[in-house]
């Protein structure tokens, strides 16, 4: 069946939804600990630069080619140019390996909030809590349900009266929740202000090569590109809305709930920690088994605990709605299949992949793919191999196919591209080097041939 694509109904539909897609889990807890781990203010000055050029020239010409065609990732390729189809199908496989194991997290984040709300914040705070609680399996798999389930429900709503409401009202929410957490740990806690120093004032001799391949790589996963998103995005963009513009806008919402993440969690683990820069570099263990300590041990930290958790569902949620978005565009586009039917198709194929993900810890915690436990192996597939080759691929497809001329051509529809002579070098030169780094240091990382 012939189905009428879908469209946001104005600018600030659009740029609240995309800019959901873009802030997820890595803003809350990946960005905070990489800050930490590679110097603080060096690693925010060195992330802002990036994000004002290489990922900005990369969403343009992503949010461009969406528009242009009208399409999602794979036949937006497709339509250009039948050699890189291919492309759109890498694009389309990243969103569906990582929703299943990104609701198993947003699985747990649920627990936690409940666990906060429900006077169980000191049992959450207990050593070895978190690796008791991975260890089931029943539980886990309860709230994974609940949260692919929350997913679906909004994706089955439609862009207008799904996707773009709840952003209108998830995003202000999120920022609002962000800013008075942070303020409130800095002003309650002893010892949070030498976290604060070390966070915004930059120290150069903490600077060092691989802050700037950390600070690409959180850029690059951060803002949900080369996974088919911005395109799908793009494609229900009206011709009349300034791609510029809300690009541009979408990074000050990503990078600015990034920014206010690291102000919230930084200078609290520095006050904990006693300034233990160590305390940081954990990673999920970072909000899951040290932050629910501090909670414990902060003034208020019940209910601050509390909306903290409340504050990472939302983010979790709206990323793992454009995910799932982004995979049901395609089923529809493809297929010919109604959103219902996508929508149930794609639940169903979560669920398959979602279920090793969670009881990869539990009943199969004996059974390893390249020496990682599922999860941590669906991460690795798409984050650190199909999703920088997806990138390479769209500047080369950029750079010889449609040219810069092209994506300049659409992003000109309705006013002057001020930056096209940035966008030009960065797609052409600097990116694909850029992305070569992130997937060398990648794959070196995986392997413990160097560390990240």
């Amino acid at each position: 069946m012939e189905t009428k694509r879908s469209s946001f109904t104005g600018k600030i539909g659009f740029v609240l939804a995309a800019a959901g897609s873009a802030v997820g889990l890595g803003n809350i807890w990946r960005f905070p600990y990489l800050a930490a781990k590679y110097g603080g203010g060096v690693f925010l000055l060195v992330y802002i630069l990036l994000a004002i050029t290489f990922g900005f020239s990369l969403m343009v010409a992503e949010i461009a080619i969406g528009r242009k065609t009208g399409k999602s990732a794979i036949g937006a390729f497709a339509s250009l140019d039948k050699r890189y189809s291919f492309v759109g199908w890498l694009a389309a496989a990243v969103p569906m390996i990582i929703l299943p194991y990104y609701s198993v997290i947003g699985g747990w984040v649920l627990k936690y909030f409940t666990g906060f709300v429900t006077g169980s914040a000191s049992t959450m705070a207990a050593d070895g809590y978190f690796g008791n609680y991975i260890s089931t399996v029943s539980e886990p798999l309860l709230w994974f349900s609940i949260f692919l389930g929350a997913t679906a429900l909004v994706v089955l709503f439609g862009v207008e009266k799904g996707i773009e409401k709840v952003s209108k009202v998830m995003m202000p929410l999120l920022v609002a929740l962000t800013l008075f957490i942070a303020i409130y740990t800095i002003v309650t806690m002893d010892g949070a202000w030498d976290g604060v120093k070390y966070y915004l004032m930059p120290d150069f001799s903490h600077f060092s090569i691989m802050t700037v391949v950390a600070a690409m790589g959180q850029l690059f996963y951060s803002m949900s590109l080369a996974m088919g998103i911005m395109i799908t995005f793009g494609s229900y963009m009206k011709k009349d809305i300034s791609i510029e513009k809300s690009v541009r806008q979408i990074e000050i919402f990503d990078t600015g709930i990034a920014f206010l993440a690291g102000l919230m969690i930084i200078p609290a683990v520095f006050a904990f920690s006693g300034g233990d820069q160590s305390a940081l570099g954990q990673g999920p263990g970072l909000m899951f088994v040290t932050l629910p300590k501090i909670f414990e041990a902060m003034p208020g930290g019940t209910v601050i605990g509390a909306l903290f958790f409340f504050m990472v569902i939302l983010a979790a949620l709206t990323s793992s709605i454009s995910l799932m978005e982004t995979i049901v565009s395609i089923f529809m586009d493809k297929a010919k299949v109604s959103r219902r039917v996508g929508c149930l198709i794609v639940l169903g194929l979560s669920i398959l992949i979602g279920v090793p993900a969670s009881i990869g810890y539990s009943a199969w915690s004996g059974v390893t793919i390249l020496g990682m436990q599922f999860l941590d192996f669906f991460d690795f597939i798409s984050n650190s191999i199909i999703m920088p080759i997806v990138a390479f691929a769209t500047c080369i497809f950029v750079t010889f196919v449609t040219k810069p001329k092209g994506i300049i051509e659409e992003v000109e529809l309705d006013q002057k591209f001020k930056q096209k002579k940035l966008f030009s070098v960065v797609i052409r030169f600097v990116a694909p080097v850029c992305i070569l780094a992130i997937l060398a240091s990648s794959i070196l990382s995986a392997f413990g041939i160097v560390k990240i």
